[in-house]
């Protein structure tokens, strides 16, 4: 057999080519070696695929017998790790059709009978990510689930409240994780948003126009639980759209992208109140590492990471779009360069979340039955922050518009009053009354009540606000809803 003879039978394409592809183009348009981990998902759509096939009397009921036989037989070749992946076949399909016809024979050939690489690759990715976007929608869970065990361990203590980095008004430090769990409660619903349209069978497609074969498409759908809350089957309605648009994988992008910014955001606040000038938490030793040469530090590796890390998956989402945004219609050999960056986008994603669910509440240690780690809260820091600030000016200020001062008159008399403690280099609740009434008259005793940080935090007490009370109403929403 000539070289040329050889080539041609190790690819799927006919004889119509007279010469082998060169190594170079082989190695460069290969995909095989990154795209192997759909393997799942594409022997299970082929198992639908060939079901419906043989419901539908285009292959035979021995046909289906033994290319089910087969692929139990790949599953475990590729589980144990012997399976052999190949080069020359390009990618996950042609490597397992390859497989199949060598264990089967004719059975195998079969198999692709009304489908095409194009609209096997699609359902093979949306698939996958559906499984995918399940896991993280449980991670999501988890880290919510994190917060809110710290956040109910700490609604009594008291944080500075930033607006500009600046202190600006006294907050439960519960309160302010829930913030965070707000965050990653609507991650979780844009993931459950996407999963709806990721969930969609593009099989039956074929290459661009659909099939001369009988397919029953909504069988294959039902098969592979492609199906909406009511259980009716979801199929791309397109076939030109259905084998050449990725947007459900830029969609989930974004998504991830955003959570993926919820947790850079998190790590920037760990990172500051964990250094000596905030001093306001402690990350366990697993998440950090030391330095060299300066045997003092103990730096947040992990929040650092995710922080980095977030450009990286934002970055795959500019190059998904730009990567889309100016293909004709139908398919093109540049969608192939979709899986990288959503394969990356879902093991950073995936990794991180483990990760910061872990540090911010801890893990069982499977021994002693207890949970360790997880993040330590320095409370006398957090309210001595609170305290240098004038983080209840504004309660001063409202206090007088309760006694009928106009607000902005309000505004204006407090600031005179705080710069007044700022030259003593006291706080307003450790003003005289006398120089407070100095200010206004209408100031009485029961204005230390008000200037306290305590009597700050439980004021707040509405909807949505930092009263202890209100967070604990929130704590116990969010429980609920996480169930």
């Amino acid at each position: 057999m000539s070289q040329n003879q050889f080539d041609k039978k190790s690819q799927a394409w006919s004889a119509l080519f007279s010469e082998p592809m060169s190594d170079l183009v082989k190695r460069y348009t290969s995909s095989v070696f990154f795209d192997k981990r759909l393997w799942q998902a594409d022997i299970t759509g082929s198992l639908a695929h060939a079901d419906m096939l043989s419901a539908q009397g285009i292959i035979t009921a021995q046909d289906l017998a033994d290319i089910t036989r087969g692929m139990a037989q790949i599953t475990t070749e590729i589980e144990s790790g012997a399976f052999e992946w190949k080069l020359d076949l390009e990618d996950v399909h042609l490597n397992i059709e390859a497989r199949l016809t060598q264990l089967v024979g004719d059975a195998g050939k079969r198999l692709h009978t009304g489908r095409s690489r194009n609209d096997q690759v699609a359902t093979d990715v949306r698939l996958w990510l559906r499984g995918e976007i399940d896991l993280i929608s449980a991670l999501l869970n988890d880290l919510q689930q994190s917060l809110l065990e710290v956040a109910d361990q700490n609604v009594d203590v008291i944080l500075p409240g930033f607006t500009h980095l600046q202190v600006a008004q006294p907050v439960s430090f519960g309160h302010h994780l829930l913030a965070y769990v707000e965050m990653f409660s609507r991650d979780a619903e844009r993931m459950a948003d996407v999963r709806r349209r990721v969930n969609r069978l593009p099989l039956g497609a074929a290459a661009l126009a659909g099939t001369s074969y009988p397919l029953d498409r909504e069988r294959v759908a039902r098969a592979l639980g492609m199906v909406d809350a009511q259980g009716v089957a979801q199929v791309c309605q397109n076939s030109l759209d259905a084998v050449s648009d990725r947007d459900f994988a830029i969609e989930f992008t974004a998504a991830a992208s955003l959570c993926m910014v919820h947790i850079s955001r998190l790590s920037e606040e760990l990172i500051l109140w964990m250094s000596q000038n905030f001093g306001f938490i402690k990350i366990a030793d697993r998440f950090t590492t030391g330095s060299s040469i300066m045997p003092q530090k103990k730096n947040p590796d992990g929040p650092e990471l995710a922080r980095g890390k977030t450009g990286r998956v934002v970055g795959h989402l500019m190059g998904l779009i730009t990567l889309m945004k100016g293909q004709p219609l139908a398919y093109n050999k540049d969608n192939q360069e979709d899986k990288e960056p959503l394969f990356d986008t879902v093991d950073t994603l995936t990794d991180t979340l483990r990760i910061f669910a872990e540090m911010i509440g801890g893990q069982i240690n499977p021994a002693s039955g207890t949970k360790e780690g997880g993040i330590t809260v320095n409370a006398p820091a957090m309210e001595q922050a609170a305290l240098r600030g004038y983080a209840t000016a504004t309660d001063l200020a409202d206090y007088l518009v309760k006694k009928g001062l106009p607000f902005r008159d309000a505004h204006e008399t407090v600031a005179h009053a705080v710069k007044a403690a700022v030259s003593h280099q006291v706080d307003l609740s450790e003003l005289p009354l006398a120089v407070l009434q100095g200010f206004n008259t209408s100031i009485d005793k029961d204005v230390y009540d008000v200037l306290s940080l305590r009597g700050s935090l439980n004021a707040r007490d509405i909807l949505g606000g930092t009263a202890p009370k209100q967070v604990r109403l929130q704590i116990a929403k969010h429980r609920a809803r996480l169930g």
